[in-house]
């Protein structure tokens, strides 16, 4: 009788155990990251400041959990309710509430690629950083709009947008508006080289300057092998106190980059960016101008042409002049091309 009962006995632990090691199986090791397509990423946003509570209300929204009290029960045995850490958190499908609470518990964010081309303003520049990271937009406007803060970098409030340098950069989701300008700071730092300083100066210019410079040249052409022609004609007029006559720069100030035909109408605005009407560098960029223009404005070997104009087979390319008259045949060429396609504005 006795040995029956404690067969009996030993059949239920070993039942229970088996049925509670498959339990704990289930609950720490059991697929549980479930997703639209098959092999999909998604990613887990926690903000700075969030607690355990906004990271079950996070999962719940986003119903990327199977099942939510299993993920539960095992960020509780972890710990995990005590140390949440803000970030972007890569997601897979097929990943076990262990695989997600170690991930979370980590740290261990997936950087977020940032790529800054031309834009241009700042505003819309921000903006576009203000979605791709935590950082607020308005905050990152304040500071780039800071002329104090912004002499420090040898630039001002107006022309700030200068301080960055496009290209592709890696953050961490949760960098904020103060991160991110002081990232900004230093890649202009490593870009403007002793090299390029000096060359520069040797075109009687600041950094701040070429930017400028660079970002109408940017506006004026797309084809690389020129954009050096382009940037000497600018300095050739800067030199003798010539007018810009930049039609990037008048597109600009109308806030109008559809302007296909600039005419007298539009060289009547009274702005500083009106290159027609005053003198010298427009106050700020008009553009991000990239790299590659920004060294062609460095690099740009002395000629001696003063005007430019599109060419008539709308290849991109351009025609210098040495002489006005010159230019007037060239410009003639080119305007007569535009009134066979009916261009008109």
């Amino acid at each position: 009788m006795w040995r029956k009962v404690i067969w009996a006995l030993l059949g239920v632990l070993v039942v229970s155990g088996i049925v509670l090691g498959y339990t704990l199986y289930e609950k720490m090791y059991r697929s549980n990251v479930v997703t639209e397509l098959p092999g999909e990423v998604v990613y887990l946003e926690i903000p700075t400041g969030s607690d355990w509570q906004d990271v079950l209300y996070l999962l719940q929204q986003s119903s990327w959990l199977r099942d939510m009290a299993s993920f539960e029960w095992m960020a509780q045995k972890a710990g995990y309710p005590n140390k949440v850490l803000p970030g972007r958190y890569r997601l897979e499908q097929g990943m076990n509430n262990l695989d997600v609470v170690k991930l979370l518990a980590s740290g261990r964010q997936e950087p977020v690629k940032v790529v800054i081309n031309k834009f241009r303003n700042r505003f819309d520049l921000l903006g576009a950083v203000g979605r791709k990271l935590e950082a607020d937009s308005l905050m990152l406007v304040k500071l780039f709009t800071d002329d104090n803060l912004m002499r420090q970098y040898g630039f001002d409030a107006q022309n700030s947008l200068g301080l960055i340098i496009p290209n592709t950069y890696e953050f961490y989701w949760n960098t904020d508006a103060t991160e991110f300008l002081e990232r900004m700071v230093e890649e202009s730092k490593k870009f403007w080289s002793a090299e390029r300083k000096q060359q520069a100066a040797g075109l009687g210019l600041s950094p701040a300057q070429v930017m400028i410079l660079a970002s109408i040249v940017e506006e004026e052409t797309n084809q690389n092998d020129e954009k050096g022609l382009v940037a000497r004609v600018y300095l050739n007029r800067l030199n003798i106190n010539m007018k810009l006559q930049a039609d990037p720069t008048v597109r600009f100030a109308h806030n109008d980059f559809a302007i296909k035909r600039v005419t007298g109408k539009h060289l009547r605005i009274q702005s500083p960016y009106n290159t027609y009407a005053v003198e010298g560098l427009p106050p700020a960029p008009i553009c991000t101008p990239g790299i590659a223009t920004i060294d062609a404005v460095l690099q740009s070997q002395p000629h001696d042409y003063l005007y430019f104009c599109a060419k008539e087979d709308f290849s991109g390319y351009h025609r210098f002049a040495k002489t006005y008259p010159e230019h007037q045949k060239n410009a003639k060429l080119y305007q007569q091309a535009l009134d066979k396609r009916n261009i008109n504005g």
